[in-house]
C-alpha cells in the first residue's frame, strides 16, 4: 500500500528566515506522527504545506485526500454548529449531527456558534474530521483549549482513525498521548 503522505527534500523560507531545509517524512496507513518545536519552527507552515495551503517551497509533496484542522477552528460565529459543518455532510457517512454528538456537543446543535466556548467551537472543528473519509488528517495545534475530556476525545478519534488504516500528522506542543513517532523542528 503507498504511503498516505511523502514529503521529499521540502525547503522553505518566511520572512527571511530558513523553517525547512531537506526536510523528509513518509507516513503511511496507520502513523501517526507529531510535528514539535518552538513557536516559528515552521509547524504550521509544513501542515499548510501538506494540506496544499502553501505553495512558497521546494521538494516534492503527495497526499492522499486530507481533511486540515489549522490552529483556528473555521466556525462561523454567526452560525450554529449543525449549520457550520451542513455542507462536509456526505452520503453514507456520519451525520452532522452524529459527529457533533461524538465530540459531545448534542446539547449546542442550535446555538450560535459564537456563544460557545472556545473548547466547545474547538469540538465542533474536530466533528468535521468525522465527515467524509478521509484517509490523511492534518492537526494543528489540536488540544487548543480542550479540556481533559476533550484531550482524550481528540486521542481517542486519533487512535481510531489510525486503526482503520488512516494516517495523522499533527503539529503540537502538547502530546496527543497515543504511540506517535517525533519530529522536532528547530528555529
Amino acid at each position: 500500500m503507498p504511503p498516505l503522505l511523502t514529503m521529499t527534500d521540502l525547503a522553505c523560507t518566511r520572512g527571511g528566515r530558513r523553517l525547512l531545509d531537506g526536510f523528509d517524512l513518509t507516513l503511511g496507513a496507520g502513523g501517526c506522527t507529531e510535528v514539535r518545536g518552538a513557536n516559528g519552527s515552521g509547524k504550521s507552515t509544513l501542515l499548510r504545506i501538506a494540506a496544499g495551503l502553501f505553495a512558497d517551497y521546494s521538494g516534492a509533496v503527495e497526499a492522499a485526500p486530507r481533511h486540515y484542522l489549522g490552529h483556528r477552528n473555521g466556525v462561523s460565529a454567526l452560525l450554529s454548529p449543525l449549520e457550520n459543518l451542513k455542507l462536509y455532510e456526505r452520503p453514507g457517512g456520519h451525520s452532522v449531527r452524529e459527529a457533533l454528538t461524538r465530540v459531545g456537543l448534542q446539547d449546542a446543535l442550535n446555538a450560535p456558534s459564537g456563544q460557545l466556548s472556545q473548547g466547545q467551537q474547538r469540538r465542533v472543528g474536530l466533528a468535521r474530521l468525522l465527515l467524509g473519509d478521509k484517509p490523511l488528517w492534518l492537526l494543528d495545534e489540536p488540544l487548543t483549549a480542550l479540556d481533559a475530556d476533550g484531550r482524550r476525545l481528540v486521542r481517542e478519534l486519533v487512535e481510531a482513525h489510525c486503526h482503520r488504516g488512516g494516517a495523522v500528522l499533527c503539529a503540537t506542543h502538547q502530546p496527543l498521548g497515543c504511540s506517535a513517532s517525533e519530529v522536532h523542528l528547530r528555529v
